[in-house]
């Protein structure tokens, strides 16, 4: 076999390839043999019908056709291990000569990684912010503690804000009632800016037993976006009491005797709540800058192959469990489609990009991914998933999703060099000592670089990119496929 490859252009080669009919023989017997185990010829038992017998009823066209399918994926990939390439998706394939008892010759146009120089980012620089924690910040965190305290007593006085009131509600439009507009024994927290515009001001200041009527435009159900007249009935006002602060509450809320102790605590977990961020911040920081001194060409079927799969698995996972459409998503949004499919295409870059460049860091640093790093990464990915380790453990075996998962952990590795020879500074001027940066910045490139579906969180993400064909799958020859189809 002879192979010569052209390069088309930074990211795209097309692959010459010459096969002596010789080398064509194993596939040829092959052929014959699945042929014969698919016909049934007059004079001869099932599997023992001659060759020749074969090309005189059937053809020998077909049974090319069926020997090229069989032996193009193996040509295919010896030439690209001959040409030492790293392709990328699936090769456009052409046979260009087939010549019985003499040639296969075909070319393969394909996708490959570009060559990538990495720059020197021994300079990069960043700032973050600061790693502060106020009283006021631990005021707010105490008072979400107590809030979750909070206890509930049935009142006998007008509704007023942050009651709980038990409620019965009814929608009319166009004077009809609603199938789907009827709710009973509704809980509703007065103020909290839920179920629909209006409700508040209706229900302050009703007593139970009391009745109040007020239009509202409907945010979802059979008439989303008509206004309806609403007819709400308060059957029960219930007053939140806050527990008192002081030691027994801290003893009721925590492991800890005083209210002084309960406030440390607080402090040291927004301050490591606070680091953390603050390292997240710096990685994104000198990740964008490490982006911005690399030049990186991008493959243009991987960039729309990149964009599908963001759409598809925001659709059909992320707002399909929500109960929503991309229609209604960007109303939300409050976004063009033509807003989001800029954005879509921008984050599929950056992430095509981040992938390029710290595979490649990767590969210069020689970094390696230990089983236990592999492990403490699964188990975080498990964590943020949903399952437990052992679930998402089976999906990602089963799905092929290994190498998926030591990827993410060897650019996180990556990233961490980088992150490491950057000076990174907060916002009073004092230098960052980021500690266990491999651990953050695995998270930080899933978040960003999702192009072996990382995007997609949970089972079912894994399942989705188990049934994606693999980027290096050998190709057969279409014009033979649907040949030998028809």
């Amino acid at each position: 076999m002879k192979s010569a490859v052209e390069t088309l252009n930074p990211t795209r080669v097309r692959l010459t390839v010459e096969v002596p009919f010789e080398e064509l023989k194993a596939s040829l017997d092959a052929a014959y043999k699945k042929i014969n185990q698919q016909v049934t010829v007059a004079g001869f038992r099932k599997g023992k019908v001659p060759a020749r017998v074969i090309d005189q009823r059937f053809g020998r066209g077909a049974v090319l056709e069926e020997a090229v399918n069989d032996a193009l994926p193996k040509f295919y990939t010896d030439a690209v291990n001959e040409g030492e390439l790293n392709v990328l998706g699936q090769p456009e394939v052409d046979i260009t000569e087939l010549k019985d008892g003499e040639l296969l010759a075909f070319t393969a146009e394909v996708d490959i990684r570009p060559e990538i120089v990495i720059p020197d980012y021994s300079g990069i620089e960043v700032t973050v912010d600061a790693v502060e924690v106020s009283e006021e910040d631990i005021d707010a965190a105490i008072e979400q503690l107590r809030d979750r305290f909070a206890t509930t007593s049935v009142v006998e006085r007008a509704a007023a804000e942050g009651d709980t009131l038990t409620l019965d509600l009814e929608a009319k439009v166009d004077g009809e009632v609603l199938e789907d507009g009827v709710a009973q024994g509704v809980s509703y927290t007065v103020g909290s800016g839920q179920l629909l515009d209006g409700i508040d001001e209706a229900v302050t200041g009703l007593e139970a037993g009391a009745t109040a009527t007020f239009t509202s435009q409907l945010k979802g159900g059979s008439a989303e976006g008509k206004d309806a007249e609403v007819k709400v009935d308060v059957s029960e006002v219930k007053s939140r009491e806050l527990p008192a602060l002081d030691d027994e509450f801290a003893q009721l809320a925590s492991e800890f005797d005083t209210l002084e102790e309960l406030r440390a605590d607080s402090r040291k977990r927004l301050e490591q709540s606070k680091k953390y961020e603050q390292a997240t911040q710096a990685q994104e920081k000198v990740l964008e800058a490490l982006l911005e001194l690399a030049e990186v060409p991008i493959p243009e079927k991987l960039l729309q192959d990149e964009i599908e799969t963001r759409k598809h698995n925001l659709v059909n996972h992320q707002l399909g469990q929500m109960g929503l459409d991309l229609k209604k998503y960007l109303e939300i949004q409050d976004k063009t489609e033509e807003e989001f499919d800029a954005e879509t295409k921008e984050q599929a870059e950056k992430g095509i990009k981040t992938q390029f460049i710290l595979d490649e860091l990767v590969n210069k640093e020689k970094l390696q991914v230990g089983q236990e790093e592999l492990t403490e990464h699964l188990m975080r990915r498990a964590q943020s998933s949903g399952m437990s380790p052992d679930q998402f453990a089976q999906a990602v075996v089963e799905g092929g999703q290994v190498p998926m998962l030591v990827g993410e952990v060897a650019r996180g590795k990556a990233l961490a060099v980088v992150v490491e020879a950057a000076k990174v500074t907060d916002s009073n001027g004092e230098v960052v000592d980021l500690e266990d940066e491999e651990d953050e910045t695995a998270e930080t490139v899933e978040a960003v670089a999702p192009v072996d579906g990382a995007d997609a969180e949970g089972a079912e993400a894994v399942e989705a990119d188990a049934e994606k064909p693999a980027a290096d799958e050998a190709p057969k020859d279409k014009k033979a496929e649907e040949k030998t189809e028809g």
